[in-house]
């Protein structure tokens, strides 16, 4: 008895040094066939035992291994469907775990499907959630029972995940007061005062759009405040004047996103330079901080100086192209029958039988304005701006500064006996009611990216590419992997964020098959990160999932894919010339300030012969 009761003991003691270590693991849901990816166990490992994974090609050794866990990268499963992997210790199994690999190709599909679907039916929400609904699919494997599963994960996992996310969060809360706070000031006549007061100096639809350009300029320090600030304080002056809604929404878009990514003092630079931190970390002969390498890189930012040039010389020759020619000559044409009660919408409108005070509206904006750069530095922590936008809480100041521009617009209504707090709280309530639905796709077009990270599809572009890259077109290669991904995510920042890891490694790896790093080569490296942050931005103008793209039309009161179709040849032509004048020469070692210049010279000399004038009697 006594000896079955020590074998019992033994027998416990083995079990639980062989399988009592290990608590958990962390891997992707699904691999992607011949794409590597990486395993992450977690327990109490010692430094005397040898572990080893097993997978269906070869046996691994740690990457990096601690007391508490085990890294393997470079997992590559070479079989569809499911694999078994078993970590051993000492040559004992100790931990086992499937893993299922799809086909590389299938990461591709759910922008895909999402962005053929809104064009062909002109329907945005339906066609990201099927998109959604596939990814979820393809993620449980592709079976028959993986339909149903997928349709329930989309809504259970994925959007809710999305709705869960403190980031995402913060910029529906954002929103959704920016909204009640336009709503108040509409209501209460602030709105109509800011156009009268307008009207008398951008009197023309040229001079409002040359207004609506600076408006832009000025606003530089966040792209969301932007596009939101400008989209619904100018949308009744271009009511007013005869300017297309979608005119409207391609000004606002093609300035805020470039002109927050190439200036100095912004809510994106510490993001930007973040992600380039830890990027470099493990790269040990790249002496320059990640914010000299951003610094450097805005010289080879072609696309958002062009867009923004481009932007300018349309304004100031009221000359267009493609689409918006039509819509520009149709709301020319129809501003004389239009009615200011008509264009508002439901939840928009203005109190009838009250006086239309412009400071009702400035005030409410510029504290908007004031109190975000007051949240934005006060919660950094430095020496230098570049130390406090790097440690600011940005999206704390956005909730900070929309609230208060909300209260003091509904202090002004009620004090001044404009509106009564019922009247006012409908107006706000009105406000968020109109940015709703922008809001529903939002929030799809978030969980359409999350699915394409979970599906690797960053990955998968980029191994396409492997070492096949001459260095001279490493940063014409990047960009375009950028504006695919981010065209097909509709997430920039999230584009960044998966791309910077791979691609500065790569860039590196290449250079060291060209003799290393010189003074001769390292432009390479500025224009790589540029290609990353202005690829994803340009294809931001471009697809209709865009996060950015979905705002502008819903502050700018535009349909979606009206405002696709008709920035797109804008986007076209600056992308082109940004890619083929810029980029692929400064690869080959051209000045860019000579390529910028002649960059300027060739969009000054397309809109001049090309474009058309819809403002001949504008003067």
């Amino acid at each position: 008895m006594r000896s079955i009761y020590q074998i019992l003991i033994l027998s416990f003691l083995i079990f639980k040094n062989i399988y009592g270590n290990v608590v958990s693991e962390s891997s992707p849901k699904v691999a992607l066939k011949g794409i590597d990816f990486t395993i992450i166990f977690n327990g109490k490992f010692s430094d005397d035992d040898v572990y080893k994974l097993e997978t269906d090609a070869k046996s691994l050794s740690p990457s990096k291994k601690t007391e508490d866990k085990l890294i393997f990268n470079n997992i590559t499963l070479n079989q569809i469907g499911q694999s078994t992997l078993i970590l051993e210790k000492n040559k004992l199994e100790i931990y086992k775990l499937k893993k299922l690999a799809i086909y590389p190709w299938v990461s591709t599909l759910p922008p895909i499907i999402a962005i053929i679907l809104a064009f062909l039916t002109r329907s945005i929400v339906p066609s990201i959630f099927i998109a959604i609904w596939f990814g979820s699919w393809a993620v449980n494997g592709m079976t028959f029972t993986g339909v149903f599963t997928g349709l329930l994960d989309t809504f259970n996992v994925f959007i809710l995940n999305t709705i869960l996310d403190r980031d995402h969060t913060i910029i529906a809360l954002f929103s959704l007061m920016l909204g009640g706070m336009v709503g108040i000031i509409y209501r209460n006549g602030g709105m109509h005062g800011i156009i009268q007061l307008l009207i008398k100096k951008a009197n023309t639809p040229k001079k409002a759009q040359i207004s609506i350009w600076f408006f832009g300029l000025i606003i530089f320090f966040d792209d969301y405040s932007n596009t939101l600030i400008v989209g619904n304080t100018s949308r009744l002056l271009c009511d007013k004047l005869g300017i297309s809604r979608e005119k409207l929404a391609y000004l606002v878009d093609s300035t805020s996103a470039p002109v927050a990514t190439i200036a100095v003092i912004t809510t994106w630079i510490g993001f930007q330079i973040s992600i380039i931190s830890d990027s470099i970390e493990n790269i040990s002969g790249i002496t320059e901080s990640a914010y000299l390498l951003f610094i450097n890189s805005i010289a080879y930012s072609f696309y958002p100086f062009l867009a923004l040039f481009l932007v300018g010389l349309v304004v100031f020759t009221g000359k267009d192209f493609g689409p918006m020619v039509d819509a520009e000559k149709k709301a020319r044409k129809n501003k004389q029958i239009k009615n200011t009660k008509q264009n508002d919408s439901e939840e928009l409108k203005v109190k009838e039988n009250i006086p239309y005070k412009a400071i009702n509206a400035i005030l409410p904006i510029s504290i908007l304005i004031v109190s975000m750069f007051y949240f934005i530095f006060t919660s950094g922590q430095g020496d230098t701006i570049k130390d406090i936008l790097g440690s600011s809480d940005t999206f704390s100041a956005l909730m900070h500064s929309t609230l208060l521009s909300a209260f003091s617009a509904a202090v002004l209504s009620i004090g001044q006996r404009l509106l009564t707090i019922d009247e006012t709280f409908e107006a706000w309530y009105g406000g968020v009611k109109f940015m709703m639905m922008g809001l529903l796709v939002l929030v799809l077009a978030w969980a359409l990216a999350d699915i394409s990270k979970e599906l690797h599809t960053a990955d998968y572009i980029v191994s396409i590419l492997g070492d096949k890259i001459p260095i001279q077109i490493l940063p014409l290669v990047v960009f375009i992997i950028a504006a695919i991904t981010a065209f097909g995510s509709g997430s920039s920042w999230g584009v960044m964020a998966i791309l910077m890891p791979l691609v500065i490694p790569l860039c590196w790896a290449v250079m060291d098959n060209y003799g290393g790093p010189s003074p001769e080569n390292i432009h390479i490296l500025y224009s790589t990160i540029a290609c990353v942050l202005t690829g994803a931005v340009w294809a931001d103008h471009c697809s209709p999932i865009s996060d950015t793209t979905i705002l502008t039309s819903m502050a700018s009161g535009c349909d979606l894919m009206d405002h696709v179709k008709t920035q797109m040849p804008y986007a076209l032509i600056a992308g082109s010339i940004a890619l083929f004048l810029g980029t692929v020469p400064a690869g080959f070692g051209v000045p860019w300030w000579i390529l910028l210049g002649l960059g300027f010279i060739l969009l000054f000399i397309i809109v001049n012969k090309y474009g058309i004038s819809t403002d001949i009697n504008d003067k």
